[in-house]
């Protein structure tokens, strides 16, 4: 079996492992079980259970891209910002173990510098929402225009991770979905006041 075949066959069993058990759910030894292949062939592969964790958010923003990037670009800008924020509170709804290996990756990345091919994937993402946010802050300068749309992504990001667990239950019953859309339009009213001051 070529080398291709198997980091293919890996990436797709620990797919399925991340997506029953979650994060804790894969381990170079719990993946050896689930997959056949040796804890050695899989360190061979990988090089270290890091980078199989960066292949598999690599594969779960590609799939948040192109749920966002299929929505159909009508209707009002606001209606658009909208529109992308309840996808994506959908998206991460239908992944929370997933999506929650994303987060997870994000908050325990310490000291190491995000890849090229990292941050490119982000950053298509953030770019189809850019045109929008342009159409609703026109007189806001570009730096400052992508700062804010930095800031919002940034925000919806942090409270996905609540997203993904059952912990904002426990407080209130306020709907998921109705949190992240509350969060968009009052920041999306708040820049609206500062753009006219």
């Amino acid at each position: 079996m070529s080398k291709d075949n198997i980091q293919e066959n890996l990436v797709n069993k620990g797919r399925d492992l991340i997506k029953k058990n979650g994060a804790e759910g894969l381990t170079a030894r719990k993946l050896s079980e689930a997959s056949g292949y040796s804890v050695g062939t899989i360190y061979n592969q990988f090089g270290n259970m890091d980078n199989f964790i960066l292949i598999q958010n690599y594969l779960t923003l590609d799939a948040l891209y192109e749920k966002l990037s299929t929505l159909q670009a009508s209707g009002t800008a606001y209606q658009r910002l909208n529109l992308y924020t309840q996808a994506f509170v959908d998206f991460v709804l239908k992944n929370k173990n997933l999506w929650f290996l994303v987060h997870s990756f994000h908050l325990n990345n310490n000291n190491r510098r995000f890849s090229k091919i990292y941050l490119r994937r982000v950053v298509q993402i953030t770019q189809l929402v850019e045109g929008a946010f342009k159409a609703l802050y026109p007189s806001i300068e570009t730096p400052e225009r992508i700062l804010m749309l930095q800031v919002m992504w940034l925000s919806l990001f942090s409270l996905s991770s609540f997203l993904t667990t059952d912990a904002l239950d426990k407080f209130s019953k306020i709907n998921k979905k109705t949190l992240c859309e509350l969060l968009l339009n009052t920041f999306l009213a708040g820049l609206k006041v500062l753009e006219k001051a």
